[in-house]
């Protein structure tokens, strides 16, 4: 087979792109971590995310998340081209700050919830789905 010049270039360009490409959707989602924090520091622990460890298919993915004692959870889907998923704020009249939902995973990533307490600290939780089937046209 033989390839002319602008073909072997096209290729070229697309390899290096498929392989920028996610490093760039992953620094999304931590600019969108930066952005909801202030760029405060963010602690492991303090919030349940309940994420099923394989998801048949990618389209609903079942995810619930609960932190005692926060006024804002956000959570993220660390691979998608969009990774902000859903933010909640819960008010003081809010029996519990807890929140389930399904979500369109693109494929095999992380999911992220980060907290904002009451005191103003944050804290988050990672939970890894293995997608078999895309959801986000995969």
């Amino acid at each position: 087979m033989d390839f002319t010049r602008r073909e072997t270039l096209a290729l070229g360009a697309g390899a290096v792109a498929l392989t920028v490409l996610p490093f760039r959707v992953n620094a999304a989602a931590e600019d969108a971590i930066a952005a909801f924090t202030g760029g405060a520091a963010v602690a492991d622990g303090g919030v349940n995310l309940t994420a099923p460890e394989i998801a048949e298919n990618g389209n609903t993915v079942p995810i619930s998340v609960s932190a005692e004692g926060a006024t804002v959870i956000m959570l993220l889907a660390a691979g998608n081209p969009t990774p902000g998923v859903a933010t909640y704020n819960f008010g003081e009249l809010a029996g519990s700050a807890s929140a389930s939902t399904r979500i369109r995973l693109a494929g095999t990533q992380d999911v992220v919830a980060v907290a904002k307490m009451a005191d103003g600290s944050f804290a988050q939780a990672r939970s890894t789905v293995k997608v078999t089937i895309g959801g986000c046209g995969g």
